[in-house]
């Protein structure tokens, strides 16, 4: 009897201490409320006026900063009139609230003018975040911006110093004309090609050349252009989250005569490392420690030049500015050049560079339960230009994938599993496609709850001769750990027994280089059906997706709000 007493004793101690551990963690964390207008508005980014779109009249939108576990609640208020708007909360996994994702036609019909949706979600994870539109090509006209710069919780730490606040760099590429011309011609017959972006813009601001244009048109004493300045002091160790949130440019960032020792990718820690330039595509955030160790008697450049493609567009230039002796001043020098557009062995070095810090290591599972090669591809359908995966390009149906699935409406999509290989022993990823012709489907993979899944992405040669593209591959809902990268065409025996399975980084974007493969591996352990796309918009909108279901019927029924469109108009009672 006594020890069944000190049993249940000890039973109410740990239940109380429990409970107090509860009530400290809840009481911790906070609920950010935000109300956020979406209009279009004139904006001179690089000192070129035309519409953008906007939140609360700013492009970028506003930086929201948490701590992990935080909730975050944003009224999106549609003020645009004639055009729908979805908000994708990038790299957020979403775990329990899948109906949150923000993507056009998987997790909600977009929200149509004058209508308001209301995200809800938890950061549970210290990283750095983004959000962009996920509706259309909108995210090239501006609605994008900083999510959230989640720190850790109290009594926790990194596993590196700086002295100062972190500073927030968002690197975007900008073009003069519109989405809705610039999807026109991409999905025109014949395909008309939108060409290069006028400016690359960092954190909003860039220099397009005014010279002869009606200064009504385009102002260079503009103030909306002046360069973005980051002003340090001498001596201190500063942290630069970094992200891009191109729309087609592959990036190589670099800062004047200063280092950069790169410690954190897509919110995992990695064995930390120096380099003189980031590469970085788009999807990805960084993070970069840059000691202000120079001549502190000047100013230097902070500048983005495009690699991958041969360059038409100016650099994007901003200011390291040293306080207090040159506050926004010019530099007197030649901006740095960056490294050749062409050098794809010194960018995959960098990829094959970035491992999990030592301390932070998140081992993999030793094996999968399905392996997916998909073979990167342009083809066409009735003579429109489209991206394929295995000779096959994806389109997304009117209705909501989630809500068909919960609803089991089965004509929705094709029912069809779409390919999980192709003839990888003969195809020559060198050559235009010698079947140019693909097929379109709404089809979807499905994979088993809590699984483990090796996907393999294969580049090859587009429909130009000499020419593949680079590809920064994002999955919705997961990260995967990145296994290896390799040049040519990838080998199903030899190149499996050199994956990384020791210090693997985990990311929620990682690139696929010019006739190379990357291999990534993730657990098929959050309920829902997830995109896996390449985050080239260009590229998205014409084909190259594909998505992953698992557990979709643990997943509870679809909110009102995400619905409205598709075979959901029936459901919304008036």
């Amino acid at each position: 009897m006594f020890e069944l007493v000190q049993c249940r004793k000890s039973l109410m101690v740990i239940f109380l201490a429990l409970s107090f551990f509860m009530f400290i963690s809840l009481s911790e964390a906070r609920v950010h409320n935000y109300t956020w207008d979406i209009t279009y508005q004139y904006k001179s980014q690089d000192c070129y006026k035309k519409l953008a779109i906007t939140i609360n009249g700013m492009t970028p939108g506003p930086v929201i900063s948490a701590t992990e576990g935080d909730t975050i609640i944003v009224n999106v208020i549609n003020k645009l009139f004639m055009e729908n708007v979805a908000i994708h909360w990038h790299s957020i996994r979403q775990i329990g609230t899948p109906w949150m994702d923000g993507a056009d036609g998987v997790s909600q019909c977009a929200t149509i003018p004058g209508d308001t949706f209301t995200y809800q979600f938890v950061v549970d994870k210290v990283r750095t975040y983004m959000y962009h539109s996920h509706y259309g090509v909108q995210k090239k006209s501006g609605l994008y911006g900083w999510l959230i710069k989640v720190t850790v919780p109290t009594g926790k730490s990194e596993p590196f110093k700086y002295d100062d606040d972190d500073h927030s760099i968002v690197f975007t590429d900008w073009y003069h004309s519109s989405s809705y011309e610039e999807a026109t011609k991409l999905t025109s017959l014949p395909f008309v090609w939108i060409g290069e972006p006028q400016s690359l813009l960092i954190n909003g601001r860039g220099k397009y050349v005014c010279s002869n244009l009606n200064t009504n048109v385009c102002d260079s004493t503009n103030p909306e252009c002046v360069p973005y300045s980051l002003t340090v002091v001498p001596g201190k160790t500063y942290r630069l989250r970094i992200a891009s949130l191109t729309s087609l440019s592959a990036l190589s960032f670099q800062i004047e005569g200063h280092n950069l020792t790169v410690v954190e990718a897509d919110g995992q820690y990695v064995e930390p490392f120096v380099t003189k330039n980031l590469y970085i595509y788009s999807g990805e955030t960084y993070s970069v420690l840059v000691t202000a160790n120079q001549d502190s008697s000047r100013n230097y450049w902070m500048s983005t030049n495009e690699v991958g493609r041969k360059p038409e567009t100016p650099p994007g230039l901003a200011i390291f500015n040293y306080y207090p002796n040159h506050f926004n001043k010019i530099p007197h020098t030649i901006p740095p050049p960056g490294p050749a557009w062409n050098d794809n062995e010194s960018r995959i070095n960098q990829s094959l560079a970035i491992k999990a810090h030592r301390g932070f290591i998140q081992s993999p599972p030793s094996t999968s339960d399905k392996v997916i090669l998909l073979l990167n591809t342009q083809n066409t359908i009735q003579g429109r230009t489209r991206w394929s995966l295995n000779n096959v390009s994806h389109t997304l149906p009117d209705t909501p994938y989630l809500i068909a699935l919960k609803k089991n409406w089965t004509d929705v999509f094709d029912q069809t599993p779409p390919p999980e290989s192709y003839d990888f022993q003969n195809y020559d990823i060198y050559n235009v496609p010698g079947n140019k012709n693909s097929t379109s489907t709404t089809s979807i993979y499905r994979l088993e709850f809590n699984s483990t899944v090796d996907v393999i992405l294969q580049n090859a040669n587009t429909m130009n001769v000499n020419n593949s593209e680079t590809h920064p591959w994002h999955l919705h809902g997961h990260d995967f750990w990145v296994l290896g990268y390799g040049d040519g065409k990838f080998n199903l025996s030899s190149d499996v027994r050199k994956y990384n399975l020791v210090d693997p980084i985990m990311k929620s974007t990682v690139p696929l280089h010019p006739y190379g493969w990357t291999a990534l591996r993730f657990r098929a352990d959050n309920p829902g059906i997830w995109l896996f796309h390449c985050h080239i918009e260009v590229h998205f909108l014409m084909g190259m997706l594909v998505l992953f279901e698992s557990g979709s019927e643990m997943v509870g029924e679809p909110p009102r709000q995400n619905m409205g469109c598709g075979w959901t108009k029936s459901l919304i009672k008036p």
